[in-house]
């Protein structure tokens, strides 16, 4: 999974639904080679929604129960935006509960270089740096390894995978680095040599994972794992002019979480893909992150990149109407709001726990 490359070719998106294979998808998809279906940066960026995938699934035939796995991972996605739309301060504050063996704020600097001694971390880092990608289980891995075991907080760390990530949701991201850690579930998830052994297919033995768990939860911080370092990054966007706005028409919001060409297509509006400096400053992404958003923003006719505030973008559209899409990201946007496109939008608020969210879904899934 390493060697994925993302196309940003609208068709190619909407071909890659159709083959996912959602049956071998439950059976294999914590290994490192399973049949993932390697939809999430185009689900994170708003080219797609759950709601679509989910819709074509079903609309294969397939029983609830083949495919019941895949839909539960599709509606983690959607969980854990509603938690962000009722905890909008879920980036820096723990969720559940303090963090256990939060002792130190920064990141290991082994883990950083990808020289850890556990090689099928190293090799899921490196191939993060050079693809934007990790398989999930070794996004786990690479957690419990950081704030279980090195005992770091769980903000910077997650700010370093979402810097990286091509498929960088924010909420998906932070909630799944508090859920590893303690802060947003009941117990700790301890990764062990034989797990990651078994699912990355590979056959080492002696590393400070080779131990039963309980010994991994009380063991000292391993030596590798005591250097720590900050985790400094930024975001450099590029140069643009001033748009073209017809202050006749209405003005439509697009920005790295909504890149849906289908939304509104309809509509004779200006189009404006809105790259704001203190989002990025807040939430900096790399520049093949940068680059992937703008391709990827190509596919909608007649877009306009505009690097600037939205208050700027406000003052240029004058009378004419703003509209955009819901995201707990942009709550400053002044304009007409369109819902998210939702799985299951009869499910709002706060739930506590992802499966007293689910069981919900779930009877709404039986009835169709």
């Amino acid at each position: 999974m390493t060697n994925l490359i993302f196309s940003t070719e609208y068709d190619d998106i909407i071909a890659s639904i159709d083959k996912v294979d959602p049956i071998a998808y439950g059976r294999t998809r914590n290994f490192i080679n399973g049949a993932v279906s390697a939809l999430s940066p185009y689900i994170s960026r708003g080219v797609i929604s759950t709601l679509q995938v989910k819709r074509q699934m079903l609309q294969k035939g397939y029983k609830f129960y083949q495919i019941e796995k895949f839909l539960q991972e599709l509606a983690w996605r959607d969980y854990f935006q509603r938690v962000a739309m009722e905890r909008p301060n879920l980036l820096t504050q723990d969720l559940k509960n303090p963090q256990p063996r939060a002792d130190h704020p920064d990141m290991p600097l082994s883990v950083m270089e990808a020289h850890t001694g556990i090689k099928a971390l190293d090799t899921a880092i490196q191939g993060l740096y050079d693809t934007g990608y990790m398989h999930n289980h070794c996004r786990m891995y690479t957690a419990s390894v950081v704030c279980n075991i090195a005992r770091c907080q769980w903000q910077v760390p997650a700010q370093w995978m979402y810097y990286h990530l091509l498929d960088a949701d924010f909420a998906s991201n932070a909630c799944s680095w508090q859920w590893v850690s303690g802060a947003f579930s009941n117990k700790l998830y301890f990764a062990d040599q034989h797990n990651v052994n078994k699912y990355c297919h590979t056959d080492q033995k002696g590393t400070f994972l080779d131990l039963s768990y309980e010994e991994i939860a009380s063991m000292p911080i391993p030596e590798i794992l005591l250097r720590r370092e900050p985790f400094l990054a930024q975001t450099f966007l590029p140069e643009t002019k001033i748009p073209e706005i017809n202050p006749d028409k209405p003005v439509l919001i697009y920005n790295a979480y909504n890149l849906d060409p289908v939304w509104r297509k309809d509509d004779d509006a200006n189009r404006i893909l809105l790259l704001e400096p203190s989002h990025f400053k807040r939430l900096p992404v790399s520049g093949r992150t940068i680059q992937f958003i703008i391709d990827l923003s190509r596919n909608i006719p007649g877009i306009e990149l505009f690097v600037g505030e939205f208050e700027a973008l406000k003052g240029m559209a004058g009378s004419a109407d703003i509209i955009f899409r819901e995201h707990p990201l942009f709550r400053h946007y002044q304009g007409t709001t369109d819902p998210r496109e939702w799985m299951f939008p009869e499910i709002t608020g706060f739930h506590n726990s992802f499966f007293s969210y689910w069981k919900k879904c779930e009877q709404l899934l039986k009835k169709m």
